[in-house]
């Protein structure tokens, strides 16, 4: 197409450049150590309510298993969505797209905490 034809085409959005992928990996890997940080709490959160539940003379209910290790599982499905979500994209896309995949697990998270308290996860 041609200026003469009265289209005029932009070549540089047809040929757009890509990131280089090790900046891609470097924003997922800086990212991916936040979201290591809430599997890690939710490990704990885990290992701990189980090891109070058991001081207790008690344990965990069905219940509470499937709310805590849905909060294992939670950040790394969502890290996982989010950088599906974010790959090949621009930096600051992909930067994006990791940030509100974190907070959202964030918020999840803090859910759980607030709404589920030890009293409703143990028998």
């Amino acid at each position: 197409m041609s200026v003469a034809d009265g289209n005029i085409s932009d070549d540089t959005t047809a040929s757009r450049r890509r990131p280089p992928r090790w900046a891609l990996l470097s924003i997922a890997i800086f990212f991916g150590l936040f979201y290591a940080y809430d599997v890690w709490e939710a490990v704990g959160n885990l290992v701990g309510l189980n090891l109070q539940a058991q001081s207790l003379a008690t344990q965990l209910s069905g219940f509470g298993w499937a709310v805590l290790i849905f909060a294992v599982l939670l950040p790394v499905l969502v890290y996982a969505l989010a950088y599906w979500l974010g790959r090949n994209r621009a930096f600051g896309v992909q930067a994006l797209t990791l940030l509100v995949g974190l907070c959202a697990v964030a918020a999840v998270s803090l859910d759980i905490a607030a709404v589920f308290s030890l009293g409703r996860l143990i028998v």
